[in-house]
């Protein structure tokens, strides 16, 4: 894929996330992990991008950076999120302002990698972007099970 239609499919990405995790969403669902799969499969299509051949110790340092942050922002993302059941016993959950602010923070600190392999002459692809979105939305997508599943009915039944 061209390098203008994977910046197309991140900001699409993003955009359906953010729009998620902002408004009262169910989780648990089967395919959680699906959007994040697609994703990967899209940045290994272009695998000629994920590592400046140049450049390799470079590289490696800035995409395993890269997966570092996309680490610590799922588990935030995860964490900023409040969570409930419903009477029905349905898990939920919505992104707080803290999660907005998270957003922006990793955001900034990719921009951040970026101007640094731009400064040390590294080529970087899409591909190191859309893994990093990956990772960090099936990190958070798994953490938020996890968190639902500690979390009790918001009814309580008489003993």
């Amino acid at each position: 894929m061209s390098g203008p239609v994977n910046a197309l499919v991140i900001l699409a990405v993003i955009g359906l996330v953010v729009a998620r995790q902002l408004r009262p969403t169910a989780v648990g669902g089967r395919r959680w992990w699906l959007i994040p799969a697609v994703l990967a499969v899209f940045a290994l299509r272009d695998s000629g991008g994920i590592i400046d051949r140049n450049h390799q110790h470079a590289a490696v340092a800035l995409f395993a950076a890269e997966l570092v942050v996309a680490a610590v922002t799922g588990v935030l993302w995860a964490l900023t999120t409040r969570v409930w059941r419903e009477a029905d016993g349905s898990a939920m959950a919505q992104g707080t302002k803290a999660t907005a602010v998270v957003w922006v923070l990793g955001i900034a600190v990719r921009v951040g990698l970026y101007a640094i392999g731009s400064a040390a002459g590294v080529h970087q692809g899409s591909g190191t972007v859309m893994l990093a979105v990956a990772a960090a939305l099936l990190i958070r997508g798994g953490t938020l099970l996890r968190r639902t599943r500690e979390v009790e009915p918001s009814y309580r039944t008489a003993p």
